[in-house]
């Protein structure tokens, strides 16, 4: 059994190759009418996720955007994990307190004994038989948005419009193999060739989105879709993790004009900073990738209060929720921690 990297997982660095994503997923679905065994229904399932792991934190957005927290409950695993797999050493005890495991693959094991693949997150567990139902992180946002809208909260963005779908489908498969998988390209590179034509294909497909986002405000549409919360994930972690842990550095995002402005528009909004925990996301990639950083030193920088500045994206226009409103405060419970978030960063260097 391996456990697949951060979320990815698999990533590792091998002499002479190119990174590639293993894409296997459990794709069991939850459904409003429950035709794979699992219907959409509160209190019934727990969505696993790790706040360093930008798979999982599109899930925890989308749920936070979406109003879905009093109806699909969250647990935590801390920010680095070992070979075996994701732990719960958040909690008291290290043992999370609604599935009674202390290691995520528990529940994989439980729906399939002795999973071979990577225990990932983020991954909905069935609460009653304490199974995993799916891992399929592309998937389970758009389940989340188009077969649990029965429970979505009053004044909802569509984060998934149906007459925008296959452009949202189009962008959002390009940002993913170019952008939130181009950086791993970079970072898990195994020659100097590789390497080469990983940074070339994501620099290409940054300057791709700023000639896109020059103009409009979000990716897809006038509204905040899919493909902004799948691309956002990706940016927050450019400048702390990825320009210098993956070589990602002809420049950083806060050097990319048009894209650190549409990052600080999104950061600013409510469910996409108020999400974000830059300890845990650097603590994750540092201490984690020994191979690439074998004395799992931790940075002091960058200086990341520039995310709270003025971003000027709202003189194009757009209205970030459609017809709808903000999500409420997020809860105590789950709350970034003040010297990891936003309202900590004009103070703090994380």
């Amino acid at each position: 059994m391996s456990t697949r990297d951060d979320d990815t997982v698999g990533a590792y660095v091998e002499s002479g190759k190119e990174f590639e994503r293993d894409t296997n997923y459990i794709s069991t679905r939850i459904t409003e009418d429950g035709r794979d065994g699992y219907p959409a229904e509160p209190d019934r399932y727990r969505l696993v996720v790790a706040r360093a792991c930008p798979w999982a934190n599109r899930a925890i957005i989308v749920r936070r955007l979406l109003g879905l927290e009093d109806v699909i409950s969250m647990g935590m695993c801390g920010p680095t994990h070992d070979k075996r797999s994701w732990t719960f050493d958040l909690d008291p005890g290290g043992v999370d307190p609604v599935l009674g495991i202390e290691r995520l693959q528990d529940a994989y094991f439980k729906r399939s004994p002795g999973y071979e693949r990577g225990i990932t997150v983020p991954a909905i567990v069935d609460v009653p038989t304490g199974e995993v139902v799916t891992n399929d992180f592309a998937q389970m946002t758009l389940d989340l948005s188009t077969e649990w809208t029965k429970f979505h909260r009053e004044g909802a963005p569509d984060l998934y419009p149906d007459r925008l779908r296959g452009e949202i489908d189009e962008v959002a498969e390009q940002v993913f193999h170019e952008i939130n998988n181009g950086v791993y390209r970079c970072g898990f590179a195994g020659s100097q060739e590789a390497y080469d034509r990983a940074n070339d294909r994501l620099f290409t497909a940054l300057d791709w989105l700023s000639d896109r986002l020059t103009d409009q405000r979000y990716l897809v549409g006038d509204t905040i879709t899919e493909a902004d919360v799948r691309l956002f994930t990706t940016l927050a972690r450019f400048d702390a993790v990825y320009h210098g842990h993956f070589k990602c550095n002809r420049q950083k995002l806060s050097e990319m004009p048009v894209l650190w402005a549409y990052a600080r528009d999104l950061f600013q909004t409510p469910g996409f900073g108020d999400t974000t925990d830059f300890v845990q996301i650097k603590q994750h990639y540092y201490i984690v990738h020994t191979d690439l950083n074998p004395t799992q030193i931790v940075p002091a920088g960058p200086d990341l209060a520039g995310w709270l500045t003025a971003h000027g994206r709202d003189q194009l226009g757009g209205r970030p929720f459609g017809d709808g409103t903000p999500p409420a405060p997020t809860a105590d419970a789950e709350a970034v921690p003040t010297e990891h978030s936003a309202s900590g960063l004009t103070r703090t260097r994380v």
